[in-house]
């Protein structure tokens, strides 16, 4: 059974490591935490360039410490911006939310608690692959 999702503790850790982006150009920072489904948290923050296309937006870093520390299944999702308010995932890194978390992670927004079926509906994910291929991919 999934742990209780405790959004105080996810949103503090992703205000937590807001404070450490790396954002010199667009002054933008983003955190996230993300509750992994054996309880523990990972989290990531933005990484700018000089060569704008290069960055790595906070749920790259966040998805990269997901498998560098285990892997598992995020079941619940908290990003904030600088001020430490929710902010909805753009559209790549909600595509990385739905593969590492599925339909029914939980992600934070400013509207409240929204899982990812509503986030992302009729989501691209590895049965589209399979559909086509007739490979198990994940």
């Amino acid at each position: 059974m999934p742990p209780e999702v405790d959004w105080s503790l996810l949103h503090a850790a992703a205000v937590e490591v807001m404070h450490r982006a790396y954002a010199p150009y667009s002054r933008f920072r983003v955190g996230v935490a993300g509750l992994v489904d054996d309880g523990r948290v990972v989290v990531g923050c933005n990484v700018e360039n000089a060569a704008y296309g290069v960055a790595l937006c906070a749920e790259c870093g966040m998805v990269s410490a997901l498998h560098a520390t285990g892997g598992g299944r995020l079941i619940a999702v908290s990003c904030v911006d600088a001020d430490g308010a929710a902010l909805m995932p753009c559209g790549r890194c909600r595509q990385l939310l739905w593969e590492n978390g599925g339909p029914g992670c939980q992600v934070m927004s400013p509207d409240g608690v929204v899982t990812m079926a509503e986030v992302l509906p009729l989501a691209f994910g590895a049965q589209d692959l399979h559909r086509v291929t007739g490979e198990n991919h994940g």
